[in-house]
C-alpha cells in the first residue's frame, strides 16, 4: 500500500512540473473524415492521431503531446525535440550538459 502511495504522490508531482494545453477544432467532416489542421492528412471521425508538431488530436480536439518544463535554472534553455515529442533543458552554451527542471512555481510559492 504505500508503494502505490509513494507512486501516486510522484505523478502528482511530475504533473505539476509541466503544463499541457488542449484546445477544440472547428472542423467540417467529409464523407467521415476530417483534416488535420498542421499536416493537412486526412483521419477517420473517431479515429486519434499524433501529428508533425506533437499534438495529439482527434477530429474535435488536439493536446500538446509532451509537458512542457516550467523551472530550470536560468542559464539552461529547454527545446522541443519534434522526433522524440520532449521538451530536452540543457545548458545554453553546453547542450551536452543537461539541467534539472523543478517543481512548478505556484508550488514554489505555497513553501516561501
Amino acid at each position: 500500500m504505500k508503494k502505490y502511495l509513494a507512486l501516486a504522490l510522484l505523478l502528482c508531482a511530475l504533473a505539476s512540473m509541466s503544463n499541457a494545453q488542449c484546445f477544440r477544432k472547428a472542423t467540417k467532416p467529409v464523407n467521415n473524415r476530417c483534416q488535420d489542421h498542421v499536416d493537412k492528412t486526412w483521419h477517420d471521425m473517431g479515429s486519434s492521431w499524433r501529428n508533425s508538431q506533437c499534438y495529439d488530436c482527434t477530429c474535435d480536439s488536439c493536446c500538446t503531446g509532451y509537458s512542457t518544463p516550467q523551472n530550470f535554472p536560468d542559464d539552461c534553455v529547454s527545446v522541443l525535440d519534434l522526433n522524440a515529442c520532449e521538451y530536452k533543458v540543457f545548458k545554453r552554451d553546453n547542450p551536452t550538459v543537461q539541467c534539472p527542471i523543478f517543481s512548478a512555481p505556484h508550488l514554489q510559492n505555497l513553501a516561501s
